[in-house]
């Protein structure tokens, strides 16, 4: 895979994928389609810096994803952190918004640093921080539109969230923009250091343990995920299909 058409065509077939299997991973999926659609549009419309080396990013960054996928699909190791994405996936306990901060999570705290890192190779990590914020801008955008939408699949999640503030719990505070900044920590960390592996090793138990957090909150906010799940769509291909449509909404 060395093209960003060649990424979207991959990214079709997961999508049918999941669709067919009615797998929650499809949720992620779907919306890291639409950021790779935008992302090819902003380089044909020569929106980034140096839109040759934004296509080699997203390619690297998209990779990890669909290596990771490709890896659980066939019940081999991945990272900790997309496994337990891949296994919460397998639940109908956990909320829509949940299985997409679960794919968030592994995609931008661990993969993009590693990602940014590779692409700028034997070079200085500086020179691609503006379009390092511009992707991540782009997949803000796309999560607060489906955020704000969410009622479309989750008919009470607006009403029963309010509940909720003030609690500190990981779920209601994900950001992503302090998983950018974390993420552009973490790459210069990857970028320096010989050994890459103990860097992704390392990282990755963090970012699992993030994961267990969304996953697994307080009993407050637990009675509420489980108040909020009995109301939302239990159709997965039907809830992506949606997702889709709130994605291209204007």
């Amino acid at each position: 895979m060395t093209t960003i058409a060649e990424v979207l065509s991959r990214m079709d077939e997961i999508v049918e994928e999941c669709r067919t299997s009615e797998s929650r991973i499809g949720y992620f999926a779907i919306l890291y389609r639409q950021v790779t659609r935008r992302i090819a549009q902003g380089i044909a419309n020569k929106e980034f810096e140096d839109n040759s080396r934004m296509e080699l990013l997203d390619v690297l960054f998209a990779k990890r994803f669909i290596d990771a996928y490709e890896l659980w699909y066939v019940k081999k190791p991945t990272t900790k952190s997309w496994l337990v994405a891949f296994e919460a996936s397998e639940s109908k306990n956990h909320l829509v918004l949940q299985h997409l901060f679960l794919g968030i999570n592994a995609h931008i705290n661990l993969d993009l640093g590693i990602a940014t890192s590779e692409t700028m190779k034997g070079q200085e990590l500086a020179g691609i921080q503006k379009d390092f914020n511009k992707i991540n801008d782009i997949l803000s955008e796309l999560v607060d539109g489906v955020k704000g939408n969410i009622s479309a699949v989750s008919p009470i999640f607006g009403w029963l969230m309010p509940l909720a503030k003030g609690k500190d719990e990981m779920l209601l505070n994900f950001s992503i923009q302090l998983a950018r900044d974390g993420a552009w920590k973490y790459a210069g960390e990857y970028h320096l250091d010989p050994n890459k592996e103990f860097q992704i090793q390392d990282r990755d138990k963090n970012i699992a343990g993030l994961a267990q957090k969304l996953i697994s909150p307080g009993k407050f906010l637990s009675l509420l995920i489980k108040i909020i799940g009995f109301a939302e769509w239990k159709s997965v291909s039907r809830t992506m299909d949606q997702l889709d449509e709130l994605g291209t909404m204007d």
